[in-house]
């Protein structure tokens, strides 16, 4: 059966994910504004102590943007995947890029967060759907060591990805886990299953209207995890496997 996982911003997100059926945990910060960071060692420690026995996974991400990284932002990352793996974390989740569309992944950054992360699980992010090659991509990572790749199917939503999803599950042939998310509801999770992926992703997130002032962001506000949206992905997802 394909796994279930949340992508959770805080302890409460975390219990409710879990509560609601969610197998695993990607824990990130700043979802919504920039799609994920890396979160900090006190929010997993809290997370971990509150949902023992639930893999959880962390983002390492250092900044908004591209994913294409100078030595020094590497050199972040290598020591944010330590840290991770050092407070307990079941595995990371990175993705570097080389310079230009073409050149596909940043290999020597890869390996080094993959020696960092030391046995544990390695998930390769959404950086896999600024790629072309799939076929050449997924290669790269499997040689790498690189447990599974999050992808959309190179669209903005998952839903909407399918064709390239179906053919990155095809490449993968079992050599690596395709996991489809990005921007998922419970209603593509039929879709999703039906295409082979061996997990699906999503954030189950809603709005929270919280003024942070001129000196925090301003009406932006914030995300927060949805019990009642996992909980809908998890019957979708079991009525479909």
């Amino acid at each position: 059966m394909p796994v279930l996982e949340v992508a959770v911003q805080d302890v409460a997100g975390a219990l409710a994910a879990v509560a609601a059926g969610a197998d695993r945990l990607e824990l990130c910060v700043a979802l919504g504004a920039t799609g994920g960071l890396t979160p900090s060692p006190g929010l997993l420690e809290a997370v971990l102590d509150a949902v023992p026995g639930t893999g959880v996974h962390v983002l390492v991400r250092p900044r908004p943007g591209g994913f294409r990284y100078g030595d020094d932002e590497v050199d972040v990352q290598v020591r944010d995947v330590r840290a991770a793996v050092a407070a307990g974390a079941a595995g990371v989740v990175v993705g570097a890029l080389a310079d230009g569309r073409a050149s596909g992944v940043d290999q020597r950054a890869l390996a080094r967060l993959v020696v960092a992360a030391d046995g544990r699980e390695v998930t390769f992010h959404r950086a896999f759907d600024v790629l072309d090659d799939v076929a050449g991509t997924l290669d790269v990572l499997a040689a790498a060591g690189v447990r599974r790749v999050l992808t959309s199917g190179g669209a903005a939503r998952a839903g909407d990805g399918l064709p390239r999803l179906a053919a990155t599950v095809r490449a993968a042939a079992g050599r690596i886990e395709v996991m489809a998310g990005g921007g998922v509801r419970p209603d593509d999770v039929a879709a999703l299953v039906g295409l082979g992926v061996d997990a699906v992703h999503l954030s189950a997130s809603v709005p929270v209207a919280d003024d942070g002032g001129p000196g925090g962001g301003g009406t932006q506000g914030r995300t927060a995890t949805d019990p009642g949206t996992v909980a809908q992905a998890r019957q979708a997802l079991d009525a479909a496997s």
